[in-house]
């Protein structure tokens, strides 16, 4: 991932000196296990601690050589731990160490994206709650349907990414696995005490059967569940946008003192997070079809997974980063405007009451389509000539000879539609 878009905490997973370091971390641990066992000699491992040392640029010169990255690696390791280094690898396949290093890697940046969203749900229960009651028209296609709050529309978003935590997490135990089984799998020169034995230390589970490569299903998972937050990530962005419209204007993205929108027009203030996040999440979701075609590899294996890997590993993990930081610095400044949510809601002339009336209509007697003639016919009516909904429906004799006007006038009442909204926060913000 560019630097644009690269947070230092998670980027550093995935710099070669982290990645050579895991793999030194594994092979000396399976070699403390063989210590253990009295498969190689005791001392063995001190004596290569206190030697080895990690050089990127030395492994890439060897590995530019033999074309083989483990044994540029493991040669590299010899040049300075001396012939002790011999016992590292033993029994072991490439694979072991890199599969073990990749889902390290993967778990250390999925649980930075969990503190993340831990993070951004802060940010999205602090707006929620303060807006619980902040009256605003709710939308369906696009177009003005009944009344909701602005509270209820950032509990959605914070149900969405709590959901979103849960599947994180599930998918970080799915990855959170070790093989060192060698060649093949079958541990025929690797005892599978040596296995149990790292994936304790690196507090990783044993795969059960690894065919010489840990099965590919649990990173579909897991590359899967990424490409569903950066949705969840572009649902709350492009709501935004639409509310941050000029003719909306409900909501708008915190614009700095010496910010500039546009190098031609200096009265814009865009969106250009959101849009943004958008972008990323298209990047992100990308990555998921390579992650799901991964799992269908040759017999025992091939490497056909390895090219896809490098890239999605490090670029999905760390553009989510940044967009739930950005994300979560959105929310935390937005500019909320209820005067124009009240303005949204006047513009309409009250048709959105038209349920309720409809509703009263059939408890005073009318058929469900006779009550649905009578209110659509009266709020067309309020369309057509930007007249008042309510004033039609108290004008209209074959409703007024039913019900009373006072009776009628308590139809539009808006607490009507937020009676209910603090049942919907308790339900949604309990532990």
């Amino acid at each position: 991932m560019i630097e644009r878009y690269s947070r230092k905490e998670i980027k550093n997973i995935w710099e070669d000196f982290n990645r050579y370091s895991t793999w030194l971390n594994i092979e000396l641990a399976a070699a403390e296990a063989m210590e253990k066992f009295k498969i190689i000699p005791k001392g063995t491992v001190k004596k290569i601690k206190s030697k080895a040392k990690i050089n990127p640029k030395r492994i890439l010169q060897i590995e530019n050589k033999v074309k083989h990255d483990i044994i540029a690696f493991l040669t590299s390791i010899t040049e300075k731990a001396g012939k002790e280094a011999r016992y590292l690898h033993k029994g072991m396949t490439s694979s072991d160490v890199l599969d073990t290093c990749f889902n390290l890697q993967l778990r250390q940046s999925g649980e930075i994206l969990i503190k993340d969203i831990n993070i951004l749900l802060q940010s999205i229960k602090k707006q929620a709650l303060k807006h619980k009651y902040t009256l605003c028209i709710g939308r369906s296609h696009g177009i003005h349907a009944e009344p909701i709050t602005f509270g209820f529309k950032m509990l959605t978003f914070y149900q969405e990414f709590v959901r979103n935590k849960k599947r994180l997490e599930n998918s970080i135990k799915e990855i959170s696995t070790c093989a060192i089984s060698g060649a093949v799998g079958t541990f025929a020169n690797v005892d599978p005490r040596v296995e149990n034995y790292v994936a304790k230390k690196l507090k990783l589970k044993v795969e059960p059967i690894s065919t010489q490569i840990i099965p590919r299903d649990r990173h579909a998972l897991f590359f899967s569940t990424l490409g569903i937050i950066a949705s969840s990530i572009e649902r709350f962005a492009v709501e935004i946008r639409h509310l941050q419209r000029t003719e909306v204007l409900e909501v708008e993205e915190f614009f700095g003192k010496k910010q500039k929108g546009s190098s031609a027009m200096p009265h814009k203030k865009n969106p250009i997070l959101s849009e943004n996040l958008t972008g990323l999440a298209r990047l992100i979701r990308s990555f998921v079809i390579p992650a799901l075609e991964n799992v269908a590899l040759w017999h025992e294996r091939d490497i056909s997974h390895s090219a896809v890997e490098r890239n999605i590993g490090p670029d999905s993990t760390i553009a989510l980063d940044f967009a739930l930081n950005r994300l979560s610095n959105i929310v935390k400044n937005l500019n909320i405007y209820p005067k124009n949510m009240k303005k949204n809601l006047d513009i309409t002339n009250g048709i959105f009451f038209s349920q309720r009336v409809l509703l009263e209509l059939t408890t005073a007697g009318f058929t469900r389509e006779q009550a649905y003639k009578i209110v659509q016919h009266n709020a067309m009516k309020a369309w057509k000539n930007n007249s008042s909904f309510y004033r039609n429906i108290v004008s209209d004799k074959k409703i007024t000879n039913k019900i009373p006007v006072n009776k009628l006038k308590k139809l539009f009442d808006f607490s009507y539609h937020t009676k209910k909204i603090n049942i919907i926060f308790k339900r949604s913000l309990k532990k």
